[in-house]
């Protein structure tokens, strides 16, 4: 491969990305795929449909993702989910900042970037907010805070940060046979569980789960196959097109904001380039876009009042600092992260999940002062 079929490559898996995260967008407006809302069902309603429709959506993603491992399209230890280093401490306290967050915003990452293809110019607001946030936390003074302080806090596992690497050193078996293995017995449990509702069992969360989830496992083919290069042209590195972390990645939102920004910032500067993160963000946004006026939902939204305004800048915060602080979020440690079955994101989703729960018991507090 010469440098001009590298570049055109890269142009490939930046315009895969960006279909994929379309998609992603209208099926996430379509369906009203919302973890906040999967949450505030269960605790406001005792519904658990949408919550079903997000087991599903990991169940679909974890199977496709090691499936397409036992079938060697992909390498499963090249994400930064299977590092053996666990920040317990980063993402339980980062997951419980963001689960409290993304309450005070009406929504997590992806979600802002849906409503904002909906007309919601507060979820624009959000994302200008989170996304500077986020940066902080990445490289900025945040970022000095948070290594020295709950990074360091973490401990090591020799085999690694999934379960199946676990399983891998414990019975001699291949990765990809117990990768595959986990997978179809821990996705396939979820996906039982969500289809034993009567009540979920409808085209729209059907659509929500199975799509969603499909759509997870599409972007790990896009950046860990279609993008992996053997040999760089130049560096004769083997090398993951277009990822701000130089590992296979699939879909999150907190970091990529930041990126996003960045970019938009930086534009004339060269070095500033696209990446999967980047293309995704835009996708998303495009797709909820296409679907609400397909379906004549797009509405301007504003801000109700001061209070309104308040909530929304500090939810927007707590997401962009409590979503690099745990390494994801609802989608990135969620699905994503959840797919290859990592401790970590496992922890940062009970943190999530604990954070948004927090959120609630504020917005009631909230309620009965007025």
């Amino acid at each position: 491969m010469d440098i001009a079929d590298f570049q055109q490559l890269q142009t490939l898996v930046l315009w895969a990305a960006f279909a994929a995260s379309l998609l992603f967008g209208f099926i996430a407006q379509r369906t009203q795929f919302c973890t906040m809302g999967a949450v505030s069902d269960i605790v406001n309603m005792g519904s658990w449909t949408r919550m079903r429709m997000w087991g599903m959506a990991v169940g679909v993603a974890s199977i496709g993702f090691y499936g397409m491992g036992w079938l060697g399209w992909i390498d499963t230890g090249k994400t930064i989910y299977a590092s053996g280093r666990i920040v317990w401490l980063s993402a339980i306290l980062g997951g419980l900042l963001f689960g409290f967050g993304m309450v005070l915003a009406s929504g997590c990452g992806s979600k802002t970037l849906v409503r904002i293809g909906t007309g919601s110019l507060k979820s624009l607001v959000v994302f200008f907010v989170m996304g500077f946030a986020a940066f902080a936390t990445l490289r900025g003074v945040l970022a000095v805070l948070r290594v020295n302080t709950v990074d360091l806090v973490a401990f090591d596992i020799a085999s690694g940060g999934t379960l199946p690497m676990w399983l891998t050193q414990f019975t001699g078996m291949a990765p990809t046979t117990t990768g595959l293995l986990a997978a179809l017995l821990i996705g396939g449990a979820l996906v039982v569980w969500a289809l034993a509702s009567a009540d979920f069992r409808s085209a729209n969360s059907l659509l929500g789960g199975l799509g969603l989830g499909s759509v997870i496992a599409l972007m790990w083919w896009i950046s860990g196959h279609l993008g992996f290069v053997a040999e760089h042209p130049e560096t004769l590195d083997a090398v993951y097109l277009a990822t701000n972390s130089g590992r296979m990645e699939s879909l999150t939102f907190t970091a990529p904001m930041a990126y996003t920004l960045d970019w938009l910032i930086h534009f004339s500067d060269t070095s500033k380039v696209l990446t999967l993160g980047v293309v995704s963000v835009a996708g998303v946004v495009v797709g909820a876009f296409i679907e609400a006026l397909m379906s004549r939902s797009f509405r301007w939204e504003g801000f109700r009042n001061t209070q309104d305004t308040a909530l929304h800048l500090v939810g927007a915060t707590c997401m962009g600092v409590g979503g690099v602080t745990a390494l994801g979020c609802t989608i990135g440690q969620g699905l994503s992260g959840l797919s290859t079955l990592s401790l970590t994101s496992a922890i940062a989703v009970v943190g999530i999940m604990a954070g948004a729960w927090l959120g609630f018991r504020f917005q009631i507090w909230l309620l009965e002062r007025e």
